[in-house]
């Protein structure tokens, strides 16, 4: 017993050297096997970033009129800069809203063509069962006609050969 338990430290005490990402990958689920019962915390995604909105009042109203200081250039390009960034963003930001939609309609087209497809093959196995189903039903009414008109034939071959030994017997008693 204690040997099991001297192997068992002894291979968790030897280096592991991650050489691709599947080493990596299977050491982080052996770590995760290891206790079962605790619990995992998956991150959430990203944050959406979003902008503030366009100032209602403009404050720091910049004309060209004639005594602006050279500090006010500054300003001016910061603001210039913030509301072109925010203009990308509200374009990106649309974009990818078309690209998202454009792609959840052709799932949704790849999603009605599959079933359409799924039943119309549904449909084909159906009909080719019913197909079978009546064709066994015909063989067995088949069978069973045979069988009772082959009964019947031997119904009737007996009763001829009855018929036959009657006449037979009635021939014999007329020869006496």
């Amino acid at each position: 017993m204690s040997e099991k338990v001297e192997k068992d430290s002894a291979e968790e005490k030897k280096p592991v050297v991650i050489k691709n990402a599947t080493d990596l990958q299977r050491l982080k689920l052996e770590k995760l096997m290891k206790n079962p019962d605790k619990p995992v915390v998956i991150p959430e995604g990203p944050k959406q970033k979003s902008l503030p909105p366009p100032p209602d009042f403009v404050r720091n109203v910049m004309g060209s009129s004639a005594g602006a200081g050279s500090g006010e250039f500054h300003v001016y390009r910061h603001l210039r800069r913030k509301e072109y960034a925010r203009q990308k963003f509200i374009q990106e930001k649309s974009e990818k809203e078309k690209l998202d939609e454009e792609y959840q309609r052709k799932i949704e087209e790849n999603k009605r063509i599959a079933e359409e497809k799924t039943a119309k093959k549904r449909a084909k196995r159906l009909k080719k069962k019913q197909k079978a189903k009546l064709k066994a039903k015909k063989s067995r009414t088949n069978e069973i006609s045979k069988q009772s008109e082959s009964s019947q034939s031997d119904h009737s071959d007996d009763s001829d050969e009855l018929t036959e030994q009657s006449e037979n017997n009635s021939s014999a008693c007329n020869d006496n």
